[in-house]
């Protein structure tokens, strides 16, 4: 398949050689397959002007570009555009058994500098998604995925030496001069629409470090995605309004199994895994020690009227006599071309550890529309008093929540791409009456060429904090607080790209001094990110991060937590790079308005990765991470250990070495 633009007065927008499923920021072209022809899941098969790929799963709602297949793709540059060249094998695919086939295709083109996407078939901006809207490939005879299996060994040697605090009174490290592991990845199609992948001691040694988010004073656990690419592949399987199944809550497995596909009108998704962290965390003396976790996770949905299903969903943790189910029925109906209905009701029954029992439901709905112009979203979230899920990510049981967000697009012909007003009121509300947050958030935006965009916001909020919450209040407390934002991103040409995210205002101090009361403070917050891309080899990734909480007296600061974050990734060819990362954070506390600790802390990594094709590769990476801890792991009178000011001491590092090859038959 060839694909050529022809704009001669404006050259091709193509950054770099990247590394493979990193080249959003470059013009590409993208092939959407629905090979089932559901108009509800379809591949995605990416092609930038120098040929490099990417390749994911798509439904109308998400893309998850963890996947990866075998394909080979080739892009050339000329006077009249560029030239991109697909071949991707029936084996990579999966499709029915049917003689003769029918599948959805979409063709997108994507030129960044104009912020332009064009599509074939026509599709609009009237009528949700893009599958949905697909095109057909027809009359295709006698074709099959053959005989599918795939099995990825990995063999590992690792240098390492850490920090212990298994026993927190007696902290010490743990270390390996030379440690050998090994594992198995594999893959088998049955029925030529269902895959199972299953791993044995799964390593992700070369997985990229987190993004920075700022987690200090948080009153609530702070969402990080999964960035594993065995929990990440098909895992929009497992997605439902209600946040079931957050593969991080799976630590360190030992193994896994996970069977996804599609029969009929019948789509399924299992998953059967362990988790070793439980029993690693803890002394060798402890009862729990070397005593691990179990996870199984089902769902499956059938496709009802045009663009719907139906679901069921459960889940399972299991944990020394410990568990956590739940389980319910979920829906997702297209009530029209531009109006879709979300729900989920679930039951959940909890045994802790400690023999407490909690039960409890769970319910979450949803009408959105959307349009050229016109958007809208009506939003309820209720979660009982027991409703639980240790499978999922869920922080605050005990809650109605309604969230109404509308906003409309302006086309103008001139300068501005699109601009409009946004509007979001929300109410949170437990189950004796309280209200416990209630809020609303007009906004306006602006989008111009050079993926610019200016937005504006203002947030008025209330926020009440009961006793059950602090032990420290003697009563609830209401807290009325507000924050300004200025957003800004451009890129103004092919070797920049630059945003800025300003919030400030007023915010609660959820971590005052002890036996203080949580109170008002004056919060400043900006996060920038500046990408530089000197030549077509090199792009560097840095981020700022700065957030303070005030006095409103101006007798100084709560706390001031840093972060920087610089990448630099280097492509050598397609299949060989070179990426470094370091980062230095710090929380800077002062103990007379907060009983946040000083912590410094400054991580290097890198890695070099030889990647001839998904499932074959060689990496050879080393970290190192310092912290400003005592020498001697000396503790408080907490028990915690002791910070210095200025003085660090290396408490992780490790050197590996990591070869996996693909075998396909």
């Amino acid at each position: 398949m060839d694909s050529t633009r022809r704009r001669p007065r404006q050259p091709t927008h193509c950054r770099l050689f990247r590394h493979r499923d990193d080249i959003w920021d470059d013009d590409f072209v993208d092939v959407w397959i629905d090979s089932f022809h559901d108009h509800r899941r379809a591949y995605e098969f990416v092609v930038n002007p120098l040929g490099l790929q990417g390749d994911g799963l798509a439904t109308d709602n998400n893309e998850d570009f963890s996947f990866d297949t075998v394909w080979y793709s080739r892009g050339q540059i000329n006077q009249q555009g560029w030239v991109a060249w697909f071949a991707i094998p029936f084996k990579s695919l999966r499709f029915t058994k049917a003689p003769v086939q029918t599948w959805g295709i979409t063709l997108q083109r994507e030129i960044h500098r104009a912020n332009e996407k064009s599509f074939w078939p026509y599709t609009t901006r009237r009528e949700e998604g893009i599958i949905s809207q697909n095109g057909e490939i027809r009359g295709m005879e006698n074709i099959s995925p053959g005989r599918n299996m795939q099995f990825i060994p990995y063999g590992l040697f690792r240098s390492f030496r850490g920090l212990d605090l298994r026993d927190p009174n007696v902290p010490g490290f743990n270390s390996r001069a030379a440690k050998f592991d090994g594992g198995l990845d594999s893959k088998f199609i049955l029925k030529d629409s269902l895959v199972l992948d299953t791993t044995i001691e799964p390593d992700f040694s070369q997985v990229e470090s987190d993004e920075p988010q700022v987690t200090v004073s948080q009153r609530f656990e702070v969402f990080f995605p999964e960035k594993r690419p065995f929990f990440q592949e098909n895992s929009n399987y497992f997605d439902t309004p209600i946040n079931l199944f957050f593969t991080r809550r799976i630590v360190h497995p030992q193994f896994g199994s996970r069977l996804t596909g599609k029969i009929g009108k019948y789509s399924l998704g299992m998953l059967l895994a362990d988790d070793r962290s439980p029993g690693l965390l803890v002394p060798d003396n402890d009862p729990l020690a070397n005593k691990r976790a179990y996870f199984a996770i089902g769902r499956i949905s059938r496709d009802i009227l045009k663009d719907s299903n139906i679901g069921l969903m459960y889940t399972d943790r299991e944990f020394d006599g410990s568990f956590n189910r739940v389980g319910g029925v979920d829906a997702t109906i297209r009530l029209s071309k531009t109006v879709v209905s979300r729900f989920q009701a679930v039951e959940s029954s909890t045994q802790q550890t400690d023999g407490t029992y909690l039960a409890g439901p769970a319910f979450e709905g949803d009408i959105s529309r959307f349009g050229h112009s016109l958007n809208a979203d009506l939003h309820y979230r209720g979660r009982s008093d027991g409703f639980r899920t240790e499978t999922g990510f869920d922080p605050q049981p005990d809650i109605h929540n309604e969230d109404l967000n509308v906003w409309y697009n302006f086309w103008p012909k001139k300068y501005v791409l699109r601009w409009g007003p946004q509007f979001e009121t929300y109410r949170i509300d437990d189950h004796e009456g309280n209200r416990l947050n209630w809020g609303y958030i007009p906004e306006f935006f602006f989008e111009m060429p050079r993926q610019t965009r200016l937005t504006l916001g203002y947030a008025e909020e209330a926020e009440l904090l009961r006793p059950r919450d602090f032990s420290v209040l003697a009563q609830n407390q209401d807290f009325l607080r507000n924050t300004k934002l200025f957003f800004f991103r451009t890129a103004p040409n092919k070797q920049i790209i630059f945003d800025i995210d300003w919030r400030w205002g007023r915010r609660i101090n959820y971590a005052p001094p002890s036996g203080v009361d949580p109170y008002l403070a004056r919060r400043n917050s900006v996060t920038t990110d500046l990408s530089i891309i000197p030549t077509s080899h090199l792009r560097v990734d840095n981020t700022y991060l700065w957030f303070r909480l005030g006095d409103f007296n101006d007798r100084g600061a709560a706390f001031n937590n840093h972060i920087i974050r610089s990448k630099w990734n280097y492509q050598f060819t397609p299949k060989l790079s070179a990426r470094i990362i370091m980062q230095y954070s710090a929380v800077l506390a002062n103990p007379a308005f907060t009983s946040l600790a000083t912590t410094k802390n400054l991580n290097a990594d890198f890695l070099i990765s030889y990647l001839v094709h998904p499932g074959t590769a060689v990496y050879v990476g080393y970290n190192s991470n310092l912290q400003n801890l005592d020498h001697d792991l000396a503790l408080d009178t907490d028990g915690n250990l002791v910070r210095t000011r200025n003085s660090f001491i290396n408490d992780s590092r490790q050197f590996f070495v990591k070869v996996s090859y693909l075998f396909r038959f």
